[in-house]
């Protein structure tokens, strides 16, 4: 059984919080049931832990409330493990915790909204290629909830943009400076102006930022953008793939698209993004490729 310390400080949150989760397997089993994985065998086989480990640490979420136990088999009863309320509440600790290492640990310590080819968050981003995208609803920019996937059509584009806004004022502070954050509104009036071709090709298009759908519905109506913009403002979806992101004002993705087949496997990834323009004809070109 693991040992438990429980810490003293009654009147400080942070005491208090990682009395829940300061054990480090506690986090990656949260991190790993936001990714999807929700049954014991699954966890076991990506942390490489032992059952006890397992059990014991699964056993104190579920007590602490940030999983359910729920059954998904009657003969022999076998369960899953989903966050609860509590528990979605910790995916923004660990796009935080995620966002300090690939700056401080894995990169230079520099604020950017890109990366370069051969480091390892590109590397990591790249391996979605081939992997599933979870079942996931988000907000679209008139608040209704809306599979990222769209599942009437073969291959779903979904780029993933830092944010973009129809007034200059709503930009944080220094966003031209930080390199890879510009260029949004380029990037979204391109597919806009290539919409057509996309649909001839058997791909819906997605827009995907952290912003508030308020916001993201302003942008769409000022470019007259005839295809969803979903918000990602509680960072399901980049939980859920681990995608990169910096902070400016609010935690942001990095620039990034994704091609999604209707099973939800990710298709193509493009990761840096150096030229907008290029990187909407590769999307273009990938899904024709599919299709063919």
């Amino acid at each position: 059984m693991a040992q438990r310390t429980h810490l003293g400080d009654a009147d400080c949150a942070i005491a208090q919080a990682l009395d829940v989760v300061g054990d480090w397997w506690t986090l990656l089993i949260v991190r790993d049931t936001a990714r999807g994985l929700h049954r014991f065998e699954e966890i076991q086989r990506e942390l490489g832990v032992s059952r006890k480990v397992l059990s014991e640490r699964l056993r104190l979420l579920v007590e602490a409330g940030v999983l359910t136990r729920e059954p998904y088999q009657e003969r022999p009863v076998r369960h899953e493990y989903r966050l609860t309320p509590r528990g979605r509440g910790l995916l923004p600790v660990l796009v935080a915790l995620q966002d300090w290492g690939d700056t401080w640990v894995l990169g230079d310590g520099e604020m950017t909204a890109t990366t370069d080819e051969a480091s390892r968050e590109a590397a990591r981003i790249s391996a979605l290629k081939g992997t599933r995208l979870p079942d996931m609803l988000l907000p679209d920019r008139f608040g209704e909830l809306r599979d990222p996937v769209d599942g009437t059509r073969p291959f779903t584009v979904l780029y993933c943009f830092p944010g973009a806004y129809a007034r200059a004022d709503a930009y944080p502070p220094g966003w031209a400076g930080i390199p890879g954050a510009k260029g949004c509104t380029l990037e979204s009036c391109t597919y806009r102006d290539q919409l057509a071709e996309f649909t001839a090709a058997g791909a819906a298009v997605h827009g995907v930022s952290t912003q508030r759908p308020d916001e993201q519905r302003e942008f769409a109506e000022a470019e007259k953008l005839r295809f969803p913009l979903l918000s990602d403002a509680d960072l399901v979806l980049t939980t859920a793939l681990r995608l990169p992101t910096f902070r400016a004002g609010q935690i942001r993705i990095k620039r990034l698209t994704l091609v999604v087949d209707r099973e939800r496997t990710v298709r193509e990834v493009f990761y840096p993004i150096t030229d907008i323009e290029a990187s909407v004809g590769a999307a273009l070109a990938a899904v024709r490729a599919a299709a063919g």
